[in-house]
């Protein structure tokens, strides 16, 4: 509780103070706006979601190189999305001073994205503040980078891999949850800090997790992982479904 207690004052403090930067900006009308992306000729592409603050949701299984639903009721914060040379951007506009939960009341920024599932994508997911919900499993993957800010956030990486891949998480102040396939051999490493770590389905040999089926699977899932104050709960899917989690 005092973890839970401490995350959401961080979170309510970089509101304040980025709020506090730009008293233009007010609360409009809400409205959702749907966006998608043709992939074209590509046989690989970079993806690069930046997002300021609220609540973003991405999955796989968009018949286009993207799909999205974006709603929001402050104009300053309608998205901007850009696709050239296989390399397609998703980002919150450069607002000095971005307003946030206490900047104004009734804030509301949501992010639906789907990905297409059948081409070789490098991705990189920078969330500044709120909650994410990263439904990774599927997707083509040949790289992974995710940046978080103070909130709460669920990766998903459950599922079958095909291929090798490395994967970079930075964690602020955050509750992070990080789902882990049962068949694909995992290896977590985390860097010590002022966190506590949860673990499901896990052997422990100090800063390293790894899942049973690592060094057996022809596939290796290869996680570093970097975190603030807050909790980091890692859990095997077969695991994680028995015990509720």
């Amino acid at each position: 509780m005092k973890t839970k207690s401490l995350l959401i004052t961080l979170v309510l403090v970089t509101a304040l103070l980025l709020a506090s930067c730009d008293v233009q900006a007010r609360v409009g009308a809400l409205r959702t706006e749907s966006q998608s992306v043709e992939l074209g000729d590509a046989k690989s592409v970079s993806v690069k979601i930046g997002f300021g603050a609220g609540d973003l949701k991405l999955t796989g299984g968009a018949q286009k190189l993207m799909q999205a639903d974006f709603t929001y009721n402050v104009a300053k914060l309608k998205p901007v999305v850009e696709y050239t040379d296989a390399t397609l951007v998703v980002k919150q506009p450069e607002v000095n001073g971005m307003p946030a939960l206490l900047g104004i009341g009734g804030f509301r920024n949501q992010w639906g994205l789907q990905l297409y599932d059948g081409v070789p994508m490098d991705l990189s997911v920078d969330v500044g503040a709120g909650s994410g919900d990263l439904q990774l499993a599927g997707l083509s993957l040949t790289g992974l980078n995710i940046t978080l800010g103070a909130g709460t956030y669920t990766v998903d990486l459950t599922g079958d891999w095909a291929h090798d891949l490395g994967i970079y998480i930075n964690a602020g102040a955050a509750i992070l949850n990080v789902r882990l396939p049962k068949d694909v051999g995992a290896r977590v490493t985390v860097e010590s800090g002022p966190h506590t770590i949860e673990t499901t389905g896990l052997t422990k040999d100090g800063p390293v997790y790894t899942n049973a089926a690592y060094g057996v699977s022809g596939v290796t899932m290869q996680i570093d992982l970097v975190a603030g104050i807050g909790t980091i709960n890692l859990d095997v899917e077969e695991a994680a479904a028995a015990s509720g989690k």
